[in-house]
Order: C-alpha cells, then structure tokens, then sequence
C-alpha cells in the first residue's frame, strides 16, 4: 500500500471533475467548477459568510488576477489607484503598464507599519486637487515587505473609507497562513465588510495564493480571486479578460483545491499533514523572530517585528560619505549597501528603494525562509558586513 486511503479518493474526485481528456485540456475560464466550489467553502467557513462560486476565478497566481482587475479599472490617465508604500512592486509596475495614475499612502513604521485614516484621506484629498479619479485601493494583509498584520479596526477604517468614497477595494491576502504573533490573527476584509455597518454595498476583489503560506508551491501558479458585491456587468468583462487567455493552468487549479481543502480529522493522512504543516510553521516562526532580534542587536539598524508574511523590511542608517558615493555611482544609498552585502557576504537582499519608502530611510528587504542553520549565519553576516560598510565609508 503505497497512498493513503483519502488520498486515493480524492485523486479519483479530482480526475471526474477535470474531465476524461485530463489535465491537459482546457477548462472552463473560472477554472473547474469542483475546484471553485472548493475555495468558495473554504471562504464561507473561514469568514461565516457565504461564499458562492459563481464569483471566484481561479487564475494563474494572485499576480494575473491582480492585473486582470487593473486592466478591468484603469479606462485613462486619470484613473487613479490608491497603493500601500511601501508596497510589493506589482501594483506600481502594472498601473504604469496600463497608464494610469499610482497615489502611495504612506504606512507608519514608528507604530508598526499601520494604516492611519488621516494619511488615507489625505492622500485622497490631494489626488482630487489634482484631477485624479481614485477608482481602487489596494491593501496587502500580512504585509509584503512589512510583514505586519492589519487587525480589526484597521480593516474597518478601510472599508468604510472605500465604501464612503466608492472605491473598489482591492485585498491582497497572498500570506494569510503566515502570521506567527500571538496577539494577531488573520481577518479577511470581506469577513470585516460583511460585519461592519455602512460597508453593505462595498464592492471588492479579494486575491489568495498557493505561492506562499505554508505549501509555498509558486511555481505551480495557482490562484483565485473572489469578487463581493461587483455588477454583473463588469463581472461580465472580466470573465472575457479571463476568456482571453482561455484558462488558468490546470496544475495551478489541483494546487488551490488541495490546499483549500486539506485532509480533515478522522482521514488516514491527516495526522502525518498536521504534522509536517505544523513542523513548517513553527520553523518560521522561529526564524522570524530570530532574524529580526538579530537584526535589531546590529548598531544603527532597526526593524518593526515580522508578524507575518516572509520578509523583515530593517531601517539602516547609511554614513554620509555612502549617500555621495552612490549618488555618485547613479543609485540610491541603499542599493549601494545592498550590493556592498553581497560582494561581501554573498547575501542577496532587495532595496528598500524598490518598494518606496519615506524620503531619508534607507532600508533593505529580506527573508527568514532560509533553512535554520543558515539563516543564523546570514545574521551574523549581517551584522558583520554593517560595521566593514560603515568603517568603509566613515
């Protein structure tokens, strides 16, 4: 016997719903119905609300269903959308691809990267002054490459800010596995629009993957997007943007049913996946708190905790003589001590830069999925390579 009892069973389910021709044909644009109705139970039993698969697109990652819905929002160069700073360069790259207008608000790092309603309504003031329709925001819940985790009466502010204003609320949700404090947990801007009052008729597209969490199986390309509260008429449109690419891969939907609906108490797999899912996330908890303590021992660098998602996003101040030379060189401060890292340490970090930031920090993002071992030595790489770059440029 080589395949537990469940397993072999949901293999057969899985290979009536795709269909005699297998995975190698297309399916239906949404994706396959079984698939669908999957992820549509595991929203309605995660938020107690109900879920229907008529409204989830499985797609090619949370990356194509992103760019589907901008495609779907931004009509000219006045369409504007509203984008956490710092942010995960996708919305920045595709708002420019499709020519419309970015508007960052500014997440306060002094208080845990949070959103403030006053930074929110500024921005959007500002961006009436200047002609500029705000037509979406988006919200990335845990935060990539903050890693905070928005609580409660964060997500309210936010929803009833987009319900006021009649901004379609975009909620990218990518790591709602990853959170490893125990004062926070997950909440789904849906559950929080479907429990808060003057959020009745807010319209939002919601955005999951297999990519991260705890499976972390990116290459498949697995994903959907739910759609709440959205005319038919433009869902309509969007199934043609869908229809257009004629489906997502087949793989990347077997990938979302399976971790959607995993083996459940009483099923013979189902204590040796607890086990092994259970083994990954405290793995990464550890690690999280480890890189970023370790981070903040090192002088002249501070990092907010790592509540969720991957990534640590540290603060660093930069010698001034390192603001000429890489003025200097055509790059900013902090891909110069980025590249130092890695010419130094072999440790490959990404620019704060790249992400926006507030003017004069100085930053870099980093990740704690490297295996345990390693990512002790990379801490201490870290702290190493800090005093040659300052000593350097002193």
């Amino acid at each position: 016997k080589v395949f537990p009892k469940d397993v072999l069973e949901r293999a057969r389910e899985y290979r009536a719903a795709i269909g005699p021709s297998g995975t190698g044909a297309y399916s239906h644009s949404q994706g396959i119905s079984l698939f669908r109705k999957k992820v549509a139970d595991f929203i309605t039993q995660r938020d107690g609300h109900p879920s229907d698969q008529s409204n989830i697109f499985l797609t090619d990652g949370a990356s194509s269903a992103i760019k589907h819905v901008l495609t779907g929002i931004i009509a000219g160069g006045n369409d504007a959308v509203m984008i956490p700073i710092p942010q995960y360069p996708i919305y920045s790259a595709l708002i420019a691809l499709l020519g419309g207008r970015q508007v960052g608000y500014e997440l306060e790092e002094d208080i845990g990267w949070a959103v403030t309603e006053g930074e929110l309504r500024k921005r959007f003031i500002e961006s009436e002054s200047k002609g500029l329709q705000v037509k979406a925001m988006a919200i990335i819940n845990p935060g990539n490459p903050t890693g905070q985790v928005l609580d409660r009466q964060a997500l309210e502010i936010i929803c009833k800010f987009c319900a006021g204003n009649d901004i379609v609320l975009l909620a990218d949700e990518v790591y709602q596995r990853n959170v490893y404090v125990p004062d926070k947990e997950f909440i789904s801007a849906k559950k929080v629009a479907m429990e808060t009052s003057g959020c009745e008729d807010l319209q939002l597209v919601s955005f999951h993957s297999t990519s991260k969490g705890l499976i972390g199986e990116c290459g498949r390309r697995g994903g959907y997007m739910e759609l709440h509260n959205i005319d038919e008429k433009v869902k309509g449109q969007l199934y043609k943007l869908a229809s257009s690419g004629l489906c997502s891969g087949i793989a990347g939907q077997v990938m979302m049913a399976l971790m959607v609906d995993p083996p459940k108490p009483g099923e013979e797999s189902y204590s040796k996946f607890v086990a092994e899912e259970g083994a990954i996330f405290e793995s990464l908890k550890r690690r999280a708190e480890a890189l970023v303590n370790g981070l903040n021992k090192i002088d002249g660098v501070t990092c907010q905790p790592a509540e969720g998602a991957m990534y640590a996003f540290p603060a660093v101040e930069i010698p001034p003589k390192a603001a000429e030379a890489a003025a200097e060189k055509g790059m900013t401060p902090d891909t110069l001590y980025a590249l130092s890292l890695l010419d130094e340490t072999g440790i490959c970090v990404v620019p704060a830069s790249g992400f926006g930031q507030k003017r004069g920090r100085y930053g870099f993002r980093t990740t704690f999925l490297p295996p345990e071992d390693v990512l002790m030595d990379a801490i201490g790489e870290f702290g190493r390579h800090h005093r040659v770059f300052c000593e350097k440029y002193s």
